[in-house]
């Protein structure tokens, strides 16, 4: 399974699960979903989201998804994962509790820190 990641408020995804298909705002003025590797998650989290709270971290199965998934190369050169349509709900494997630290920063929750690198 491929997993791809994206932040949103908790309130945003019960509006998903009562409609049965997760919008977001970039949805309509970008024309994509903002999405993230494991590895850049909490890069950006930390850069867009500090000190936010009432936020969840929905895992995406990839091979599950309707829409349209493309890794996009940004200014920096990295390519991102942005999906092209709205996400259809069977496709998030899990909801993670995404709270900030003390100081406002993001980490991995616990059930992702030990595949941060492929690792079991």
């Amino acid at each position: 399974m491929q997993s791809v990641f994206h932040i949103t408020p908790q309130q945003a995804w019960n509006v998903a699960q009562a409609q049965g298909l997760y919008r977001c705002e970039s949805l309509d003025t970008e024309g994509f979903i903002h999405c993230s590797t494991q590895l850049q998650v909490i890069r950006v989290a930390n850069a867009f989201y500090r000190g936010q709270t009432g936020l969840v971290l929905l895992q995406i199965d990839a091979d599950r998804l309707q829409a349209d998934l493309r890794y996009d190369p940004i200014e920096t050169g990295e390519a991102f994962p942005h999906l092209y349509g709205p996400l259809n709900l069977e496709a998030v494997v899990q909801v993670h509790p995404f709270e900030p630290e003390a100081d406002g920063s993001f980490e991995l929750p616990d059930t992702l820190k030990r595949n941060v690198n492929g690792q079991p």
